[in-house]
């Protein structure tokens, strides 16, 4: 088995090759790539991101992969992580940027201002632990416990058009959607390779799914 990590520049790379090969008891080859045909071949993909959408889509575009990532996305095991997975929506406030489409629904700034229960305000961006709960059943969610914590950085969020492409919510202060997917997809707002025992459960699961639900 084949899992196409992609690299056009914008990813916490190293931090998510070593996440995956930590959980690798499948003994699956695991390649590093900006190559579309690599991506295109591969029998499963991890889209990594990370900074400002606008240069994602830039340097997606200029690496010539957004048809690889939108053809992997439709016909296998596919997991986007951070801006990777908002990259998947039609549309970001950030630099008012086109996404790929995958999904119908926006990526929105957390608006100034926000406060806490106690009244503390909350800063943007949204970093450090906080807990995910589960909305739907997902065969990724096998040993995560509900409420489970896990490590974000992020100033902009999912807003799905559909409420069944959630798959998760976390709390700044309201609740927002952290995880989208539908069929073989799979995408969190959060750093699997930054959330220790959780992050590395997910993609042990990852290395372990068929892409049903």
């Amino acid at each position: 088995m084949k899992v196409a990590v992609i690299d056009y520049g914008m990813g916490n790379l190293h931090s998510v090759l070593k996440s995956i090969e930590a959980v690798n008891e499948v003994g699956a080859e695991v390649l590093l790539t900006s190559d579309p045909d690599v991506v295109i071949r591969a029998d499963k993909v991890v889209f990594p991101g990370q900074g400002a959408m606008p240069d994602c889509m830039r340097e997606l575009n200029a690496h010539g992969l957004a048809e690889a990532v939108r053809e992997s996305a439709a016909t296998k095991p596919f997991f986007g992580i951070c801006v990777g997975a908002q990259l998947l929506l039609e549309h970001s406030e950030e630099g008012d940027t086109p996404g790929l489409g995958l999904f119908r629904g926006e990526v929105k700034r957390f608006a100034s201002g926000l406060t806490d229960a106690q009244g503390e305000r909350l800063k943007v961006p949204h970093m450090g632990w906080n807990r995910v709960y589960q909305t739907r059943p997902h065969p990724l969610f096998a040993g995560v416990a509900d409420g489970e914590r896990f490590y974000f950085v992020h100033s902009y969020y999912f807003a799905p058009a559909e409420a069944d492409l959630s798959l998760a919510e976390s709390e700044y202060p309201e609740r927002f959607s952290c995880i989208i997917g539908r069929d073989n997809v799979f995408a969190t707002q959060f750093h699997t390779e930054k959330s220790h025992h959780a992050g590395l459960q997910l993609m042990k699961n990852f290395l372990a799914w068929d892409g049903t639900v």
